[in-house]
């Protein structure tokens, strides 16, 4: 690889731009997009920044070069998961390369990607663009995905096809489930122990409703299955629970928090309203409010079957195409219009966690890849 190439590899992982719903932690991207910016400006590309809705120092890039209603969307997100530096045997927020490997966070889980991506437009600069190459730069895929649902709202950018450069260790990936995150409070009265009469227990309330969630899910299991998928059918996960404050009070309140983890053909607003119907009888049973709410946004399935750009990127890699556990932004760009995939270097397995890496053996092939991409899209 160039210097070039080293150089904007690291200059990425140096800015800091931790996504987390812990306010405390949360940081701006703006230093990546900033960066994005200015580097493919110098190519030629037309920049524009998209603040993201309801964000601070928050923001998307689109960056441009080539015009007409088709092309190509090169997609990537700018933020990181946190971290924890003392488990780190490399530096973090910079690029090692040893072992034939790019170590640093956010080399492989992505913003590794977008250096691979200005390496792969090298070729084009002086090319004929007859259909536009889009680079996307995205906010908060680790947390919200308020970068991908602000442009869905905003119905930009648009383009016939585009890639996701996800680590899937360049295996295209078109499909994956869709998430839901949700809390269920329970508010009863307390009151002594002594005397069940004297208050209303949430826990036995939560009980019932733990043991209705159950049920639902052996009904959803029944109803939904895919083989394309390891764990072939829809999973609710019962995550986290906390109730009551003493063993000789009633307990007066209980929250309970999970994910469903959705099949495509499945719709995240169905599921709630299922979950509704489910606790209201239990409400009235217990003489208590119960109440759910949304620990996030949901993220919907994503399924892309047997397109052209499927059908190129399994030609192209020479793998057929797979299912993935992992969420990704492609609901939103498939919500734009386009025909996405999901696939890029590095694996899944390194991101997350400390010393994640990029295997360098995987550069060149995504290049290589991209090029191909290009110049069936946009030349």
């Amino acid at each position: 690889m160039s210097l070039k190439f080293n150089d904007l590899f690291n200059h990425l992982l140096s800015q800091h731009s931790v996504s987390s719903t812990n306010s405390l932690i949360d940081q701006s991207n703006m230093g990546v997009i900033n960066l994005l910016a200015d580097t493919f400006s110098r190519l030629g590309f037309s920049c524009e920044i998209v603040p993201v809705a309801g964000a601070h120092e928050k923001a998307n890039l689109i960056a441009t070069i080539g015009r007409g209603p088709g092309g190509l969307v090169l997609s990537g997100h700018t933020d990181t998961v946190p971290f924890d530096e003392s488990l780190w045997n490399t530096n973090p927020l910079g690029m090692t390369e040893k072992d034939n490997r790019l170590y640093g966070l956010g080399a492989t889980d992505m913003k590794g990607f977008f250096a691979v991506v200005h390496e792969a437009v090298q070729d084009f600069l002086d090319a004929d663009f007859r259909q536009p190459l889009i680079i996307l730069a995205t906010a908060d895929e680790e947390s919200s995905m308020s970068g991908a649902r602000t442009l869905a709202n905003l119905g930009k950018p648009k383009a016939r096809a585009a890639v996701i450069g996800e680590p899937t260790s360049l295996r295209p990936i078109h499909m994956h489930k869709g998430i839901m995150m949700e809390s269920i409070h329970v508010q009863g009265q307390s009151g002594h122990s002594s005397n069940p009469t004297l208050g209303k227990n949430a826990l036995e309330a939560m009980h019932d409703v733990i043991g209705a969630l159950m049920r639902f899910r052996q009904e959803l299991q029944l109803e939904y299955q895919n083989p394309h998928f390891i764990i072939d059918v829809p999973t609710i996960n019962l995550g986290v629970i906390h109730g009551g404050d003493n063993p000789n009070r009633i307990c007066g309140h209980c929250d309970l928090e999970f994910d469903v983890r959705l099949l495509p053909g499945m719709a995240g607003d169905a599921v709630r309203e299922s979950i509704e119907a489910l606790i209201a009888p239990i409400a009235s049973k217990h003489h208590t409010d119960i109440k759910l709410t949304r620990l996030i946004e949901g993220v919907e399935p994503f399924d892309n079957r047997d397109t052209e750009l499927v059908k190129m990127a399994e030609l192209l890699t020479g793998h057929s195409p797979e299912s993935a556990a992992f969420g990704t932004e492609g609901p939103f760009l498939q919500q734009l219009g386009m025909d996405t995939i999901i696939l890029g270097p590095g694996c899944i397995d390194q991101a997350h966690q400390p010393d994640e890496y990029m295997e360098l053996s995987q550069v060149k092939p995504c290049i290589n890849i991209l090029q191909q991409l290009i110049r069936n899209y946009c030349l």
